[in-house]
């Protein structure tokens, strides 16, 4: 188990309370960006935000180290993970350090489906297959988005709090105010980023359906830590 922290205490802020977690039906990535995305089934709402950017980074890093893609379990998460509240909200670095140091292994999403509540944690043996993240590092990217940049590019997408509470009215276009940088509530994932516009922006993957934003995906500027996009960010590695 490998733990890394740069300029950022763990925190146990519970995130994603208001709920309306999907899995998405088709996946996009950045078009500056080393790495895979999954393509996702169609859920229901829960509010387990901070398992499914979790999960969907582990997928990447799962991808991205040759083994084939395929969508992990996020209900294993949700039900098993320490100090977190299921769908009622979590935190993404107690589920990150549950994985690491405990050497989970993630199942399927056939094999552990997606209900949108809590259930009982379901066990399997030590001998059954499975996959396992070796580590994850965490960041403070505040004033150094470009550093941000060259992270993404050799770990692959990053898992970030943002304030998101404007986001729900978001149908398109580049993110670049009406939210606070001090005011993380919900976790998503940073696929990719855009320079050859102006503005450049970084592409996320949501977690509230293919029929939100574009495609369930945002456009957030990049550059000034609109949303506090920089603030709290980790990687997985395996």
């Amino acid at each position: 188990m490998s733990v890394t922290y740069f300029g950022m205490a763990e925190s146990s802020r519970q995130l994603c309370r208001w709920g309306g977690e999907q899995r998405l039906s088709e996946a996009r990535c950045g078009k500056q960006y080393s790495g895979n995305c999954t393509a996702d089934t169609v859920g229901a709402s829960c509010g387990g935000c901070w398992a499914f950017s979790v999960v969907a980074a582990a997928e990447s890093a799962r991808a991205r180290a040759g083994q084939p893609l395929e969508a992990l379990s996020v209900q294993q998460v949700i039900d098993c993970s320490y100090d977190n509240y299921g769908c009622s909200g979590g935190s993404t670095l107690s589920a990150l350090n549950w994985l690491s140091k405990m050497q989970v292994k993630l199942v399927s999403d056939l094999e552990y489906p997606f209900t949108a509540q809590n259930g009982l944690c379901r066990y399997f043996p030590a001998s059954h297959s499975g996959f396992s993240i070796k580590g994850y590092s965490a960041y403070n990217f505040s004033d150094q988005e470009d550093e941000m940049a060259k992270v993404l590019l050799t770990s692959g997408p990053l898992i970030v709090i943002v304030d998101a509470v404007s986001w729900q009215d978001y149908l398109g276009g580049i993110i670049q105010h009406h939210c606070s940088s001090g005011e993380a509530n919900h976790a998503v994932l940073v696929t990719g980023f855009d320079r050859t516009g102006s503005p450049p922006y970084w592409i996320v993957r949501n977690s509230w359906g293919s029929s939100w934003g574009v495609d369930g995906y945002a456009h957030v500027k990049m550059g000034g830590n609109v949303c506090g996009i920089a603030d709290s960010v980790s990687a997985v590695f395996v």
